[in-house]
This record gives structure tokens, sequence and C-alpha cells, in this order.
């Protein structure tokens, strides 16, 4: 059969976008380099039109700078059209970028939904709120146990308001008390200060002491001050 018919060939794979945007742009640069040249030609032209007198010889030179001039005009449409195929083909590369790129957020999108269903899947609002009462539960019971740890022993309850204020007058005469007789004289109201007592100071003495004092004393032999005799003698 492959001898009668021949063999199937593998179609090769259309072109794509980039490749066909590379191939225009190559031939763009081709078309670019023959202007530059027709250019160049142009400029050696006109500086030979500028040098020679009117005559055949210019008008012949003129001749040659025109056909070279329709050339360029030519050169610059194909580049021109070649230019804007390379723009359609920039603005169908961006479009195909733009949707490749939705897919992927497409894909990405519906994995996060599938990984986000399968989480929901193990977390219920019902055992959220069963495990906030049971916190709720646990603290409480911890309250209580705290504060009957705190609690005071042998404290009695059966305390009324009255047995309260009469505590609270025999506290405040006691209190009072204990200030009138720790607190100095002179800062107690309604009462002369008696800075002597408080202070405890010695009295001065009198004239006629200190004379005695101020007399001298008797010596003995060795120089030192002899006890009277009455004083032995007592």
């Amino acid at each position: 059969m492959k001898r009668v018919f021949g063999a199937k060939k593998d179609k090769e794979p259309p072109p794509s976008v980039q490749d066909a945007s590379d191939r225009i742009n190559k031939r763009g640069e081709n078309v670019d380099q023959k202007i530059r040249s027709l250019d160049a030609e142009l400029s050696r032209y006109k500086e030979q039109i500028k040098k020679m007198r009117p005559g055949p010889a210019q008008e012949a030179i003129k001749a040659r700078a025109m056909r070279v001039l329709k050339q360029k005009r030519m050169y610059e449409g194909q580049r021109d059209m070649l230019y804007n195929q390379t723009f359609n083909l920039d603005q169908v590369a961006f479009a195909s970028e733009g949707i490749k790129d939705a897919q992927q957020t497409m894909t990405a999108l519906k994995s996060a939904n599938k990984e986000l269903k399968g989480m929901m899947k193990t977390v219920k609002i019902q055992d959220i709120d069963n495990l906030q009462d049971e916190m709720m539960d646990l603290m409480d019971v911890s309250h209580e146990i705290q504060e009957t740890l705190g609690r005071s022993y042998n404290v009695p309850d059966d305390i009324d308001e009255d047995e309260l204020m009469g505590e609270l007058d025999a506290l405040e005469a006691d209190m009072g008390m204990e200030d009138e007789a720790g607190v100095p004289s002179y800062l107690q109201p309604d009462k002369e200060p008696d800075l002597d007592a408080e202070l405890n100071l010695p009295t001065a003495p009198s004239g006629h002491a200190s004379a005695q004092h101020d007399r001298p004393q008797a010596e003995d032999e060795l120089g030192l001050p002899s006890v009277p005799q009455a004083s032995i003698r007592g």
C-alpha cells in the first residue's frame, strides 16, 4: 500500500506568533539596510549635482538620483508594511499571553477552591461552638477552684450590722486612747507643752554649786586631789 499510495508525510506544526514576528523583523532589517545604502547613493548624487554645471551630464545624474529615490520610496513602503505586520503580531502575542495568564489564574483558583472545600469539611461551625462552650465551662470551674483554695478558715460569717458598728466604735476609742498616750504633750491639743519633761533635760546648776565647783581642791604630796576627811570618816 505504501508503494502504491506513498507514505503519509507528517505535517509540520504551524509557525508560532513569535516565529512569524522574528521572520518579519529580519526582513525589516534587510529593508532598512537597503534604504541606508540608497541614502548614501543619493547623498553622492547630491554632491555631484552641486559641483556640475547645468547640462546633459547634470541631467543624467539627476535621472539616476530620481531612479534611486523611487527605489527608496518603494523600500520605505515595504518597511512600513512590515512594521504594521509586526505590530499586529505583537498585539496577537499580547492577547495570547493574556489568555494564558487567565488560564493559569483559573487553574490556580480551581485548585485553591478544591483545597478550601477539603479543609472546610474538617472544620464545622457546631464543633467550634461546642469547643467555645467547653472552654467557658472550664474557665468557670477554674474560677470556682481558685475561690475554694482562697477560702479563709475559722472566720465567722454571722456578723450583723449592729455588731460591726459597735466593733468599729470600740476600735476608734482604743485608737484615740493610744494616740493620747503616745503623743507628746506639746503635740496634744489644749495643753501647754512641757518641753523639759518631754525631753528629760537636767536642771541647770545653781550659782553656789557652780562656785564650789570652780574652787580649787587641795592636793596631796603626789599632786593628786586630796579626799576630804569628812568623807573618809563617813
